[in-house]
């Protein structure tokens, strides 16, 4: 491996996520061989969610770092020159610049519910959903709010597309990410024309030059410069040169990561937010505010539920109970304990409900914060009952959401899900079968999630993108990949059921 690394061989995928920045280093079978995080939090800045830019550097050069100190701790070589990377992160959201390149007003994150008005009236103009969080809402609604800094933008990107043009000069995006910029046409792979021109003239504008130029998975996105490597790695050892990746969102990344990205697959990825993908087999007749439609990195349509609010509470309140379970060495972490506790609990968590909401939640309908502990009398109030809602809650805002494609009969052949809340094994897999009444599968990547899936779009993207992505996958990434598929059982979906009615009746009062 120390050959390797050193003849410059090895892949690297960094991704922002909610509340950790982690990088990922593969080899050529697509192993992970070194990792680093680093941990961060959202600001609340007059009102707003945000991460300061200099948050943003300081988190990417520390998780790099990490990593690099990973690498040379296991196999004594400095990390000097990469094959290929890329960097994904949290969807959306609005970072607008000037010509200059200044950042004109702090970034606003997926999380903040404030562009209502711009959502529907966008939603009406164009005839297809657009969702409070997307860039153009938030676009939008700074246009109608006559925020001063409008006349200065010159152009937009979201927090992966910022990064990515720190380390290449190059305003671009994949189509996957610049589908929650704005709508994509998948006969074209680019900016809906249709609805672009319907923008300009409402608005008396050109917005195309704003966005980013859109690239598919295997497309080279720019190389490495020698500013950017220094502006990752300060103190000089990485050098220029590695092929960039297009961009990419954690949507993107968890699609690749769970090898959802043929149609009728589909994929849950379960953090500070949730959201479902599926590929779909032909367009949905209707569109809803409850579903955006998006694409695969390759371009395909996806169906997308996409919820706020998951694990925060959960991660709270294992916080909490730290103090008191002992934990000792070599046993179950605090999670763990909870988590096997929950099993004990009843299919309904015996009437108990827990509201999650740390920000508003749209497919719920609900505006803002919303955080509750909910039972009756009659309640079987228990630590197992408890703490099984809690996890309850974390999907339960999803279910709602998918119950719409149900409606619409879209396919659903695979669903796989993946992030931290999966860890321990086959519990929440199984709860997710329950709430969504079909199989989960699991891989062993389950928990490495979208960093290891940038690390794979990048690889691919040096790969010379011979193959279609869905064929990469298949044949290279995942042909000997472990698996593990949970069932619905018949007890768990009928108690999921009366715990989504508590809970509608929970939100309401």
């Amino acid at each position: 491996m120390k050959a390797f690394i050193e003849a410059g061989k090895a892949t690297m995928g960094i991704e922002f996520g909610s509340t950790r920045i982690k990088a990922v280093l593969i080899d050529d079978t697509f192993q992970v061989i070194a990792q680093g995080a680093h941990d961060w939090e959202n600001q609340l800045v007059d009102g707003v969610w945000s991460y300061s830019m200099e948050a943003i550097e300081r988190g990417v050069r520390d998780a790099y770092a990490r990593c690099a100190a990973d690498v040379e701790a296991k196999y004594g070589v400095k990390l000097t020159r990469l094959a290929a990377l890329g960097i994904s992160g949290m969807m959306h959201g609005y970072l607008p610049f000037d010509a200059a390149g200044k950042l004109l007003v702090p970034f606003r994150t997926w999380r903040n519910v404030m562009t209502a008005q711009a959502a529907a009236e966008l939603s009406s103009l164009f005839r297809f959903n657009i969702p409070q969080r997307w860039s153009i809402a938030h676009y939008y609604q700074a246009i109608l709010n006559k925020e001063p800094h409008v006349g200065a933008v010159r152009w937009l990107t979201t927090l992966a597309g910022y990064v990515h043009y720190r380390l290449t000069g190059e305003n671009v995006m994949g189509v996957g990410e610049a589908s929650g910029m704005f709508p994509i046409d998948p006969a074209t792979g680019d900016y809906n024309a249709r609805m672009l021109a319907a923008f300009d003239a409402k608005v008396g504008g050109e917005l195309k030059s704003k966005l980013p130029r859109v690239l598919k998975a295997g497309e080279r996105a720019g190389t490495l410069t020698a500013r950017g490597a220094a502006w990752l790695d300060p103190t000089g050892t990485l050098q220029p040169g590695a092929v960039m990746a297009p961009p990419e969102g954690d949507a993107g990344t968890g699609m690749v990561a769970t090898n959802a990205v043929a149609p009728k697959t589909g994929n849950v990825s379960a953090g500070t937010s949730i959201f479902a993908m599926v590929v779909l087999e032909q367009a949905m007749k209707g569109y809803y505010p409850e579903i955006d439609v998006v694409t695969t990195p390759a371009g395909s349509e996806v169906a997308m539920v996409h919820c706020n609010n998951c694990t925060n509470e959960i991660n709270a309140w294992a916080e909490l109970f730290k103090g008191v379970f002992t934990q000792q060495a070599g046993g179950p972490n605090i999670y763990g304990t909870l988590f096997n506790e929950s099993l004990k609990g009843d299919a309904d968590c015996g009437g108990v409900v827990v509201v999650p909401f740390l920000s508003g939640e749209p497919v719920t309908g609900v505006a803002d914060a919303l955080l509750k502990v909910v039972r009756q009398p009659d309640s079987k109030f228990t630590l197992a009952n408890f703490f099984r809602a809690q996890i309850y809650s974390a999907f339960v805002s999803l279910k709602l959401g998918m119950d719409i494609l149900a409606k619409e009969n879209v396919t659903i052949e695979s669903l796989t899900g993946h992030g931290g809340i999966f860890k321990d094994k086959g519990i929440a897999q199984q709860y997710l079968a329950d709430a969504l009444n079909t199989s989960v599968t699991c891989l062993a990547t389950a928990a490495e999630g979208g960093p290891w899936g940038m690390a794979v779009l990048a690889a691919y993207a040096a790969s010379g993108a011979g193959e279609k992505l869905e064929d990469y996958l298949a044949h290279k990434v995942f042909a000997r990949a472990a698996t593990e598929t949970l069932a619905p059982t018949a007890a768990g979906v009928a108690g999921f059921n009366r715990y989504a009615e508590n809970f509608k009746k929970a939100i309401r009062g």
